[in-house]
């Protein structure tokens, strides 16, 4: 019988402190609106400037890394497509050379740096020139034949060159 008893008071005094507990936590002003934390649905990809000349002095240094290169495009080319060593396919993708800056006097590619870009990206770019400056990102994915070969992310004109100004 006591144990009934003292089972019945503890039942009787948690259900009290629950209500009181209720009454007090719902009369209590909430001033503070919800905190909202935003997360970027994407990381932000971190790109290292380099001069295209280090780059291919010393490709095993950005093998593997994301990196941005200001250049001068020379042409739309196939070199590199299809090498079974950094396989890049003719039917997906088109390289590009850039020219060499430490030549000003001729137009002279930099065809040690082996550059790609998707067909669908280069179709936007068809209307690029000789000599047109050029701002690119993307990642240096292998160094086989000790070259930098790079897959290209973004590719943004900078400066367009006239016609009759092209060296």
């Amino acid at each position: 019988m006591r144990k009934l008893q003292i089972l019945t008071l503890s039942i009787i005094i948690s259900a009290g402190i629950g209500v009181t507990t209720s009454k007090v936590c719902s009369q209590v002003p909430t001033t503070k609106a919800p905190v909202v934390v935003s997360t970027p649905s994407m990381p932000q990809t971190q790109y290292i400037e380099v001069k295209p000349l280090e780059l291919v002095a010393n490709p095993y240094k950005y093998n593997k890394r994301n990196i941005k290169i200001r250049a001068k495009f020379d042409k739309f080319a196939t070199l590199g497509l299809d090498y079974p060593a950094a396989m890049r396919s003719h039917e997906e993708y088109i390289s590009f050379l850039i020219q060499r800056p430490d030549i000003t006097n001729h137009n002279i590619p930099l065809s040690e740096l082996k550059i790609f870009l998707k067909k669908d990206d280069a179709e936007k770019h068809i209307d690029l020139d000789t000599g047109d400056e050029i701002v690119f990102t993307g990642r240096v994915f292998s160094t086989a034949l000790g070259d930098p070969w790079m897959d290209v992310h973004n590719l943004t004109v900078v400066n367009k060159v006239k016609k009759d100004d092209k060296k």
